[in-house]
């Protein structure tokens, strides 16, 4: 069964159509890549996905299950956790407090029973801080924990967001555009770190680096003016003939 799966999603802005009739499928453990020319409906199938866009039509199925009038509020217990393009990181607390937030799903009093004092509130609060601080460590940026975001570098803070939504242990993980903004190393690294959560999550990455896409997915759906004009393993996209129209010559 498909940890996601996306069904003829059709979107329209005005009198025009982002998304006409996509699906997908994300299976467990895999990488599934998301890729197309610029305006070919990528951020706005993940807007879906994240429940920031309602589709006009089709079906959006978490395990099998539809979920109907999908909200970003409705991820986390789901089992979802995304990362996006602007961060979304809050520069008034620390690092180690903005990656707390993430991991706030798995306490059961939460941050107003924080603030309430009630029992076993403390408790949580150091097993939640222990494991925003090991999920920092795994991303090799726990000496930051006590900094604010601003202070730090694009790259930092890009790790920073990511440990954000590690540390809820989702089963799927959406990420926008991940390398936007890295150098050639970073991406390499952030490359290495993507195959390696596939032991423990799928991951649903929408991306226009090509070289980390063919690197680190199972499975690729190609988008074009807001429909699907292939989908398979990343050897298979590479070569099709649709795909490379799409890009007019740009290397895949």
């Amino acid at each position: 069964m498909s940890v996601l799966e996306m069904r003829d999603v059709t979107v329209t802005f005005g009198g025009l159509t982002a998304l006409d009739g996509v699906g997908l499928a994300v299976a467990p453990q895999q990488v599934h890549g998301v890729i197309g020319p610029n305006g070919a409906g990528k951020t706005t199938l993940f807007n879906v996905a994240c429940g920031f866009v309602r589709p006009d039509s089709g079906t959006i199925c978490h395990r099998g299950t539809p979920a109907e009038r999908l909200r970003p509020t409705d991820l986390a217990p789901l089992g979802v956790a995304r990362t996006l393009q602007g961060l979304g990181l809050f520069d008034r607390v620390t690092v180690l407090e903005n990656v707390m937030v993430g991991a706030d799903r798995h306490a059961r009093t939460g941050f107003l029973g924080g603030l309430l004092a009630l029992p076993g509130s403390h408790r949580e609060e150091r097993a939640l801080r222990e494991r925003a601080l090991a999920t920092l460590d795994e991303l090799g940026v726990a000496h930051v924990a006590g900094l604010y975001p601003p202070s730090l570098p694009y790259p930092v803070r890009k790790r920073v967001a990511l440990a954000r939504a590690l540390v809820a242990e989702p089963e799927l993980l959406l990420l926008d555009e991940p390398a936007s903004g890295l150098s050639a190393g970073e991406i390499d690294e952030l490359g290495t770190l993507v195959r390696g959560l596939t032991d423990r999550m799928s991951v649903l990455l929408v991306e226009h680096h090509m070289d980390l896409v063919m690197r680190v997915c199972d499975q690729i759906t190609v988008l074009d003016f807001g429909r699907v004009i292939a989908r398979g393993r990343p050897e298979q996209v590479r070569e099709d003939p649709a795909v490379l129209a799409a890009y007019l010559g740009e290397t895949v």
